[in-house]
């Protein structure tokens, strides 16, 4: 199958349910080229946060000792994206400017790792598409 796209950036939103699902990050992979094909997946570092943050959210020990097992696994399957440079400041500071201008106000991580998909010409590959579909010229596939 040729990719019709040149890579993907994992959301949070995916990690988090295919983790919930008590998925691996092995699956995971597996199901994302089943539906978009064989590409480059990388993750942001924000996105590393997010799945982080619910480690210390755990309200119990089993929990957070398998979400940590589960962040650690995805660190080593998944390659996190470069940082962010100052073109990807400027393409923040563009789209969530030109998007609140027109009084549509988007979570600014969502921002931040749209922003770094742009400037590498990925799309996003998420479950929340509500959002990611606001930001203009982002390419966003729904897992």
């Amino acid at each position: 199958m040729e990719p019709a796209i040149l890579g993907l950036v994992l959301d949070s939103s995916v990690l988090i349910a295919a983790e919930r699902r008590k998925q691996t990050p092995a699956q995971i992979i597996e199901d994302v080229v089943k539906k978009v094909g064989a590409v480059p997946i990388i993750l942001s570092s924000l996105t590393v946060a997010e799945i982080g943050h619910g480690i210390y959210r755990a309200n119990t020990p089993e929990i957070r000792e398998r979400r940590r097992a589960f962040l650690d696994e995805l660190k080593a399957t998944i390659p996190i994206h470069h940082p962010i440079t100052e073109a990807t400041a400027e393409i923040i500071a563009r789209v969530g400017g030109e998007q609140a201008a027109k009084g549509i106000n988007l979570p600014f991580i969502d921002i931040i790792i749209a922003a770094g998909a742009l400037e590498l010409g990925y799309a996003i590959g998420t479950d929340n598409t509500r959002d990611f579909t606001r930001i203009p010229d982002l390419k966003v596939i729904s897992l």
